[in-house]
């Protein structure tokens, strides 16, 4: 009798979710919704530790979600608010973008300037064990807890990437505030870092525009570097893509209905004035800034260049729930739509495709020692005893070239836009 009491109440619980469907009697529906609450009532009496009915609720939807696909996910109370501040640009926690493959958390891509990218932590990373406990068999939410904490709290994390043996990382986290987008210019050409799609992104990019244009008259062209950006807001990508864009469809979205189509469009103003543009992208370049690179790339506004990005061509809808009698909200994280490239391709599994594909590697030249004259034994460069200390220093490399000289495809990009700077002169004379 108390056995059946506890499935008839929990079957209430579930059910009351229904209610749209009272009407509808599915009988298989009901029978499986029957078995739940057995196994519901099993585990909660029988498991080797004492678990809430909370604990087993929520992780029974998240289970149900994440079951789904890697991005659909519950997010309690705390998630919830964690995520709110996420889409603001500060949140707290190590700076990892990161999804579920094959057991273990991937990761899509450090957050720049984060704990986890000055730790060294890349874009195709796996991490398969978080202090002491092993990934293998936890939800994405689970490894997310865990990898959570207090700021100054250290953790370490065994990760696992091609062609090594695993590996730990010790990181101290930290309180993530995002500078979503960062400027500076190369000679007459600007360069635009997104580093992820934040309600700050389009402000803080017309802002970067602007600056480089008030310091620089004769702008030769931009360099837009997404490289490991995880994404963000798709009303964000929407927006940076009407930046560089006079007319034409962005990106569009298709659920499971044909009424459910909706489709984005530019809106006639091209803040960089048509001026030559390439897009950066690599494997850690995901969701949004797969939408701005596809759309560049389709309208022929700009030359992709890197190597092929994340794929990840879905859309995830945020759904805030409040029980009854409750302050404090939670939600779900649920996928509800791929989104199309404006030639009508979805990049889901796939990702774009650069027009100009380059590996990124470091120079060997720029690790080599170099010889010159005042090198050898008994120059007489050295018989001089004072050194002009201010010359030496003008020798030195700065901190940007020094950078420029080890990112093969941002050298790539430069040269591309000095090259079609060149070009559109000529066509003018």
């Amino acid at each position: 009798m108390i056995y059946l009491l506890r499935n008839f109440i929990i079957l209430l619980i579930l059910l009351s979710s229904f209610s749209s469907y009272g009407a509808s009697k599915n009988k298989e529906t009901y029978e499986y919704l029957d078995l739940f609450g057995q196994i519901f009532d099993r585990v909660r009496s029988e498991y080797v530790e004492e678990v809430t009915d909370q604990e087993l609720i929520e992780k029974a939807i998240d289970g149900m979600l994440t079951g789904l696909d890697p991005h659909s996910g519950y997010m309690n109370e705390e998630v919830w608010q964690e995520m709110q501040m996420d889409t603001q640009g500060k949140f707290g926690g190590l700076g990892i973008e990161i999804t579920m493959e094959e057991g273990f958390v991937k990761v899509i891509s450090p957050i720049e300037d984060s704990p986890a990218f000055e730790a060294g932590i890349l874009a195709g990373d796996f991490i398969i064990q978080i202090d002491d406990t092993p990934v293998f068999g936890l939800t994405l939410n689970e490894a997310v807890d865990l990898m959570r904490g207090e700021k100054g709290e250290p953790i370490t994390i065994t990760v696992s990437r091609d062609s090594t043996e695993p590996f730990e990382v010790k990181i101290i986290r930290d309180i993530i505030k995002i500078q979503s987008v960062k400027n500076e210019t190369y000679n007459n050409i600007g360069y635009l870092r997104i580093t992820s799609f934040t309600e700050q992104t389009e402000d803080g990019l017309l802002k970067s525009i602007k600056k480089i244009e008030k310091e620089y008259t004769n702008i030769d062209g931009y360099v837009l570097d997404l490289r490991s950006n995880p994404g963000g807001l798709l009303s964000q990508a929407v927006k940076v893509s009407n930046i560089f864009l006079k007319r034409g469809e962005i990106v569009s979205t298709r659920g499971r209905d044909k009424k459910d189509i909706r489709r984005y469009r530019a809106k006639n103003k091209d803040h960089t004035n048509g001026k030559p543009l390439v897009v950066l992208i690599n494997g850690g370049s995901a969701s949004a800034s797969e939408i701005v690179a596809g759309a560049l790339q389709d309208h022929r506004r700009a030359i992709i260049v890197g190597t092929q990005s994340f794929g990840k061509g879905s859309v995830q809808t945020i759904i805030p729930f409040q029980r009854s009698n409750a302050d404090n909200v939670s939600g779900i994280r649920l996928t509800t739509a791929r989104y199309y490239t404006p030639s009508g391709e979805s990049i889901q599994g796939k990702g774009i495709t650069p027009d100009i594909i380059v590996e990124q590697g470091e120079f060997e030249s720029y690790d080599f020692k170099r010889y010159s004259e005042s090198d050898l034994k008994d120059s007489l460069d050295k018989k001089e005893e004072n050194i002009n200390e201010e010359n030496s220093e003008e020798n030195e490399l700065s901190e940007k070239e020094k950078r420029l000289a080890k990112d093969y495809q941002l050298q790539r990009a430069l040269d591309l836009i000095k090259g079609l700077s060149i070009y559109e002169e000529s066509l003018e004379e």
